[in-house]
C-alpha cells in the first residue's frame, strides 16, 4: 500500500455449492479452476494458497497478510471502519431484516474467517459511512419520531465505496477540491450521488439497499401501501411479497425476462416491448434523481459515470443525457460511443464535464484498512 499497487486479483464464485470457480491474476499469470468451496473460510485458504504459490505467487507466507477488508454493507447503528468484533457482528445482524441478500453472507464470511484465520485482523468497512454527511433535511423520512430514534430508521445511502472513489478520483481529473459531481454508479446495483467538495451530500438509496433506483432484480423506489392490496390478491404472506420484489423484480420484472441491461438492449432492437419499457423506466429514473441532484447542488461540473452499464453502456448514458442542452449538458455521440476506459464523451459546447471513471472500490476498502491499522 505504499504506492497501491494491485498485486494480484481474483474471485471465487459460487460459494458453497458443490463446485466453485476460483481464479486469479498475477501479473501476466493466471490461473482458473473448479473445485469444492464449503464456505468463505475455504475460499479465502484457496486464495493464500494460489498468494504463497512459490512458483507464482506475492507472498511468502500468509503471515505478511495485515488485514482482510470487508466493504461491508449495513451496521445500523454503526457506521464507520471498524475492527470486527462481537459487537460489530451484533449491529450487522441487528440489520438483517433491512439487508438480507447482503449482511447474512457477510457475517457468516467474517465468523468463518475469524475462527479460520484469528492471527489475521479483519477489517469492515461500511458502504454507509461515505454519506454521513448528507443533511438531515435529505437523510430524514417523515415518520414518527420514535421510528427513527428508536429503531435508526432514515436514508443511509450505499455504493460508498464507489462513490468515495469516484469523489477523489474526479478531483484529480478536474483540478479542483470544490467541485459540484454526480456519481452515477449503474451496475446489477445502481444509485446516484451527489458531490460537493468532496462529500456526499444527497444519495438515491434509502434505509436499504432495495430502493431508490429500479436495480437488476429489485424494485427499487416502491409504494409501501401497495403491499396490502398484492398480498390480499395473491394470498402471499409478507415475507413472500418481499421476497418476489427483491428478486423478481426491478428490470426483471419490467421485462419478464432478464434484469441484463446487455438482454434488454438485445431484446429491444427486435421489437419487445416489455424490454424498451424497462431501459425507459431506468433511464427516466436515473434523470429524475439527477435532476434534484443538479437543484440540490447548485449546478453541476461534471456527470461521471462508473459501474458495469455506467462503463461499457453508451446507450444509456445516451438517453441520460438526451435533451438538456439547457442546462449546459451536452453530449458528443461520436465520444460516448468511443469510450474505452477513464474518458470524457462531453461535446466542447457543454458547461457540464462528462466522464466514464471505472471504480476502485478495493483500493477504497484498502486505505481505510491501513488508516484504522495506523490509528
Amino acid at each position: 500500500m505504499t504506492d497501491e499497487r494491485c498485486l494480484a486479483r481474483g474471485s471465487v464464485d459460487r460459494i458453497g455449492a458443490h463446485e466453485s470457480c476460483c481464479e486469479v491474476e498475477i501479473g501476466s499469470w493466471s490461473e482458473q479452476r473448479t473445485m469444492p468451496v464449503a464456505d468463505h473460510g475455504v475460499a479465502v485458504a484457496a486464495c493464500l494458497e494460489q498468494l504463497t504459490n512459490p512458483e507464482h505467487g506475492v507472498l511468502q507466507d500468509a503471515s505478511e497478510v495485515s488485514a482482510i477488508g470487508f466493504k461491508a454493507v449495513h451496521g445500523g447503528r454503526l457506521s464507520g471502519i471498524f475492527a470486527v468484533d462481537d459487537d460489530l457482528l451484533d449491529a450487522m445482524t441487528e440489520m438483517n431484516a433491512a439487508a438480507p441478500a447482503h449482511n447474512p453472507p457477510y457475517i457468516a464470511a467474517m465468523k468463518a474467517l475469524r475462527t479460520r484465520f484469528p492471527e489475521l485482523p479483519l477489517v469492515a468497512a461500511f458502504e454507509t459511512d461515505f454519506h454521513r454527511t448528507i443533511p438531515a433535511a435529505r437523510r430524514e423520512y417523515a415518520i414518527p419520531r420514535q421510528w427513527a430514534d428508536e429503531f435508526h430508521i432514515r436514508k443511509y445511502g450505499f455504493h460508498g465505496a464507489s462513490h468515495r472513489y469516484i469523489a477523489t478520483r474526479s478531483a484529480s481529473l478536474l483540478g479542483r477540491d470544490d467541485a459540484r459531481v454526480i456519481s452515477c454508479h449503474l451496475g446489477g446495483s445502481s444509485s446516484l450521488t451527489a458531490i460537493k467538495s468532496g462529500e456526499s451530500v444527497m444519495t438515491t438509496m434509502g434505509m436499504t439497499p432495495q430502493t431508490g433506483l429500479p436495480q437488476n432484480n429489485r424494485v427499487g423506489d416502491f409504494d409501501p401501501f401497495a403491499l396490502p392490496l398484492i398480498m390480499e390478491r395473491t394470498g402471499m404472506s409478507l415475507d413472500e411479497t418481499l421476497t418476489q420484489l427483491a428478486s423478481h423484480g426491478g428490470l426483471l420484472g419490467l421485462s419478464d425476462h432478464s434484469g441484463d441491461i446487455r438482454d434488454l438492449e438485445a431484446a429491444a432492437a427486435t421489437g419487445d416491448e416489455k424490454s424498451q419499457l424497462a431501459l425507459d423506466v431506468f433511464v427516466q429514473e436515473i434523470r429524475r434523481h439527477l435532476g434534484g441532484m443538479i437543484v440540490a447542488l447548485g449546478g453541476v461540473d461534471a456527470i461521471v459515470f462508473t459501474g458495469g452499464i455506467g462503463e461499457k453502456g453508451a446507450g444509456i448514458r445516451a438517453g441520460v443525457c438526451a435533451d438538456m442542452e439547457e442546462l449546459g449538458i451536452v453530449l458528443a455521440p461520436d465520444a460516448n460511443m468511443a469510450v474505452s476506459g477513464e474518458a470524457t464523451f462531453h461535446s466542447t459546447e457543454s458547461r457540464t464535464q462528462l466522464w466514464v471513471i471505472p471504480t476502485n472500490e478495493e483500493v477504497i476498502v484498502a486505505r481505510q484498512c491501513v488508516n484504522l491499522l495506523k490509528s
